[in-house]
């Protein structure tokens, strides 16, 4: 959720050298971005410990930064954070307003929006010294999307009478996935209704693996991303060439916004008020039900207080499939 603000940052002051600072992974999203935009690598495994984060520290003041901005507050980059604050360099952080988090999930909820995080961002980069006048990130790609040349033959290309739509059914925590049963209908559904369409499953591990598995034998339009891609910059240009991503509050949701690719997202435990909304997305495409005890976790990490998880088993496939359908049609 960082890349918009960033990006948009990079635009604005274009004479500003940025250095992103994350884990391995996200690289994909930042070395791309801007020509002012680098980024850095840091592996949790070498950094491990107070004596890794300090040796972090002494090669991130080689560097001669004159700004800190922490965006994330967490316990190594407050130690980090603590540790330029002594150096006398100019450091702001992020503020989640936590205060206002537990009062949207506890008994007695003050169903409030909260600032999004692109919002907290922004107010970072204002407190540094940089204020940010607008947005102006829309995709990773340009307007026609991402190669489809980069990606295997079994991918693409797309067929003029096609509809791509992914799928993506998995979350960290069970408070954020729709049933597999349920979702099984879901696949069902647009089969039925879109016989022509290809469906894109993405999820990486053993519980996507099976059943990724069992439903492209079970239905021929299915594609299991990952048997294909290797890469997340290449799921990110399937994602690009989708008509429309279902996923849950998850990755998935966020990664497909950064593509400018409309999503539909299912909404348990956590809500959007929260404001975790992907990038750009209209919370039109937000299906969920409305419950006295919703949203009971932020991240969606605490155990349904009833055991059964109705938020999400009480949403019925049929609704998914309408709006995923309002989107396409």
């Amino acid at each position: 959720m960082t890349v918009p603000v960033v990006y948009s940052l990079a635009q604005q002051y274009p004479d500003v050298r940025i250095t992103v600072l994350s884990r391995p992974y996200a690289r994909t999203f930042f070395e791309d971005l801007s020509p002012n935009v680098n980024f850095m690598e840091a592996n949790l495994g070498e950094y491990r410990g107070m004596k890794g984060l300090n040796r972090l520290y002494r090669r991130l003041v080689a560097k001669q930064f004159t700004h800190i901005a922490d965006l994330h507050a967490v316990l190594r980059s407050e130690y980090l954070r603590m540790r330029f604050n002594l150096g006398n360099f100019r450091v702001e952080h992020i503020d989640k307003h936590r205060r206002e988090r537990r009062q949207l999930v506890n008994n007695n909820k003050v169903r409030e929006p909260l600032p999004t995080p692109f919002e907290n961002y922004l107010d970072v980069f204002a407190r540094l010294g940089f204020p940010i006048d607008n947005l102006t990130f829309t995709s990773l790609f340009p307007p026609e999307g991402g190669n489809l040349n980069l990606l295997p033959k079994a991918i693409g290309p797309k067929l003029s009478w096609e509809q791509w739509i992914g799928i993506a059914p998995t979350a960290a925590h069970e408070g954020k996935t729709y049933p597999p049963k349920l979702m099984e209908q879901v696949i069902e559904l647009l089969c039925q209704r879109y016989p022509q369409a290809r469906l894109f499953l993405f999820g990486r591990g053993k519980q996507e693996h099976e059943l990724f598995t069992e439903w492209t034998e079970r239905w021929p339009r299915c594609v299991y991303v990952c048997s294909h891609l290797e890469t997340m910059h290449q799921e990110l240009i399937l994602m690009s060439h989708l008509n429309v991503m279902l996923s849950m509050d998850s990755a998935n949701m966020h990664m497909a916004s950064l593509t400018d690719t409309p999503v539909v997202s299912i909404w348990g435990a956590t809500h959007p008020l929260a404001g975790f909304l992907g990038y750009g997305q209209s919370e039109d495409n937000v299906v969920s039900i409305d419950l006295d005890c919703r949203p009971c976790s932020i991240f969606g990490q605490k155990r349904c207080r009833y055991g059964d998880y109705h938020c999400l088993t009480d949403i019925r496939p049929q609704t998914i499939v309408e709006r995923i359908a309002k989107v396409i049609d």
